[in-house]
């Protein structure tokens, strides 16, 4: 049966997506098949998965209603017809990693969606909807024998990111050593154990339905702080202090609010004393290779660094220094989810 993880934060400009797509591809390194779900309407997930191909997709005609929001708009628009899986796109260099891809107008579902989730069910036209994407990744996932599913949200507390956190095994938040995450993280202990008991009320007023919601279990797995600059093999003096406020209020706010509510994956809290997944600094130009070459930093031949000499030389340290910091990380949902390590 495939997991479903999710890396969320409502608060914008902490790599959500980078890495979400960093963290699925890693997970191919250790033989995992692995689908990523772009849920948000800006498609970046798709941009970044696809590359040049891109706006083509949405052009072509054979693949133009592959996506998210075409493949439930029966479900949505009350047409009495079976939710069917769509062809996932491949990625061009990684033969284990697929694609879900968005819709710049899956925002439109939003209204009935909302109202569906907070009508108990008493709306009948409506009662399928909180559960028809996840029928949609559900077909997909057995028709490529997924292993893994990774969800990339939008930044916003919507009915949309209530629904696809409904749907996770585990969440893991990414934050930016800024005031503004620990804002972030104060709101997600509030709004994240709601979300969880929505679920848990409503789960049975929606199991007569076409399309029931999983029986999921939505377990915190941990944060990643990233986006800093280093100075002598650590963080720059003037993000020190504000990594250490982001993992003060993980330990001393988050935390308690996530086992209160039975929210901790408790592979991870047995242990880890630190909550901590990694701490992973900003790219700096391996990202711009990266994104030409459509793989993560990590991922990078020396070929597609388009460097030499010494400057090839730092580049090098620094992929792999990325590399040993993703290892680490896919290692540890790998024994969270209850997967055998095979690397």
């Amino acid at each position: 049966m495939f997991k479903i993880i999710e890396v969320f934060n409502h608060k914008g400009g902490v790599s959500k997506t980078t890495t979400t797509f960093n963290l699925a591809w890693k997970l191919t390194e250790f033989n995992k098949k692995v689908l990523v779900v772009d849920g948000d309407p800006q498609c970046n997930l798709s941009e970044l998965f696809m590359g040049d191909s891109f706006e083509s997709y949405y052009d072509n005609t054979d693949t133009k209603d592959q996506n998210i929001k075409d493949a439930v708009s029966d479900a949505y628009n009350g047409r009495p017809y079976p939710i069917k899986k769509i062809k996932c796109p491949m990625h061009i260099n990684n033969e284990n990693l697929y694609l879900l891809p968005g819709h710049m107008d899956l925002s439109e579902y939003e209204a009935s969606l909302s109202l569906s989730m907070n009508s108990n069910g008493a709306i009948t036209t409506l009662q399928n909807l909180p559960g028809a994407i996840y029928e949609l990744i559900k077909l997909c996932c057995e028709e490529y024998g997924i292993d893994y599913v990774f969800i990339d949200m939008n930044p916003g507390l919507t009915a949309m990111n209530e629904m696809f956190f409904t749907y996770c095994d585990d969440f893991i938040v990414p934050t930016n050593p800024d005031p503004f995450s620990v804002m972030a993280l104060k709101t997600l202990s509030k709004t994240l154990p709601r979300w969880k008991q929505w679920s848990e009320n409503t789960k049975q007023i929606f199991s007569d339905t076409s399309y029931p919601l999983p029986d999921s279990s939505m377990m915190f797995l941990g944060e990643i702080i990233q986006r800093f600059s280093m100075r002598m093999g650590k963080p720059s003096h003037s993000y020190e202090g504000k990594i250490d406020d982001i993992k003060k209020c993980i330990d001393t706010d988050f935390i308690p609010v996530m086992e209160k509510n039975e929210m901790l994956n408790p592979i991870i809290a047995s242990n880890r004393r630190n909550h901590c997944l990694g701490e992973i600094p900003d790219f700096q130009s391996l990202i711009q290779r990266a994104n030409e070459a459509m793989v993560p930093v990590y991922a990078l031949s020396a070929k597609q660094m388009k460097a030499q000499g010494y400057v090839y030389e730092n580049m090098e340290k620094s992929r792999q220094r990325f590399n040993t910091m993703f290892n680490d990380i896919a290692n540890l949902i790998i024994e969270a989810t209850n997967e055998a390590s095979v690397g």
